[in-house]
């Protein structure tokens, strides 16, 4: 685990850097260190601008940790691998719970808000076939679909883990707050936002990269033609990572589209998804 000190230069390289996430993330890595990354980086905004206060933000990370939450840096032996393998990874994960090294094997399982009880029972299917295998089901804690997935997983006695597009210490939509304190207490939330970042327009997609990058595969239970699923297919191929349609929604036009593209398949039954996920890891992890 990084030291204090670490995680708070991390901290500050993200705040007051000029550089993106993902750029950190290179060069803490290629480092092996986030306080020699910040040595090199001039973050001084005028000449009247104090230094970077490492025990301040080290302060204030401890005060995050009395509150449950964990964070794990691209440094940290506890980053998920899945995700460590993409090119877009964050730099820091905030996490509540704790991630389990079972949770690499890992199928995201996500679909439409407005879902319909046929959708609903599908992703249930789905996630129940997926614990009984030894996967564990990854989602975004949204209404509908997302809901059904790690609902029946919980039931099921299995992983689940939550990727959220808020900070760890906000419940969007508030009705789930009780599920995701539940996935805290069993398994585990994960946040890329500082701890109290509200919901943005920005921040849902930004989640869907790091789901699909945790994940061995995403499968669309359910979706329309705006549907933010959408977003974490074109985003899990971009990472080599596979997608699985079910094969209702070819009766949509940009599902029929999506199904021509290498690295997705069309299912029909849970076991095709498995069979597959098992097939394209025969011979090591998927990268990114």
């Amino acid at each position: 685990m990084g030291s204090g000190l670490e995680n708070a230069a991390l901290v500050v390289l993200l705040r007051r850097g000029r550089r993106s996430p993902q750029a950190y993330a290179e060069l803490v890595e290629e480092a092996g260190s986030a306080l020699a990354v910040l040595e090199r980086e001039d973050l001084k905004q005028t000449l009247f601008d104090p230094d970077p206060d490492l025990d301040g933000t080290a302060t204030e990370i401890e005060a995050w940790e009395a509150r449950g939450i964990d964070l794990v840096s691209v440094l940290d032996r506890r980053y998920p691998e899945n995700l460590l393998a993409v090119h877009d990874r964050p730099p820091l994960l905030f996490i509540t719970g704790a991630l389990a090294p079972a949770d690499a094997r890992s199928v995201a399982v996500i679909g439409s808000r407005e879902a319909s009880t046929a959708g609903m029972r599908a992703a249930t299917e789905i996630a129940e076939h997926l614990v009984e295998h030894g996967y564990t089901v990854t989602s975004g804690l949204a209404v509908g679909i997302d809901t059904a997935g790690h609902r029946a997983a919980l039931e099921r006695e299995g992983r689940t883990v939550a990727v959220i597009g808020t900070g760890v210490l906000r419940s969007y939509p508030p009705q789930n707050a009780e599920l995701q304190r539940q996935i805290a207490t069993r398994c585990a939330v994960v946040s890329q936002f500082w701890p109290e970042a509200p919901p943005t327009r920005r921040s849902f997609p930004m989640r869907n990269g790091v789901m699909s990058g945790m994940s061995l595969g995403t499968v669309i239970v359910e979706a329309s033609q705006t549907s933010g699923a959408r977003v974490q297919a074109r985003l899990a191929l971009a990472q080599g990572r596979p997608v699985f349609l079910l094969d209702a929604l070819l009766e949509q036009r940009w599902a029929q589209e999506l199904s021509t593209r290498a690295g997705t398949h069309v299912v029909n039954a849970p076991a095709e998804i498995t069979a597959t996920v098992e097939r394209l890891t025969a011979a090591g992890p998927l990268s990114g």
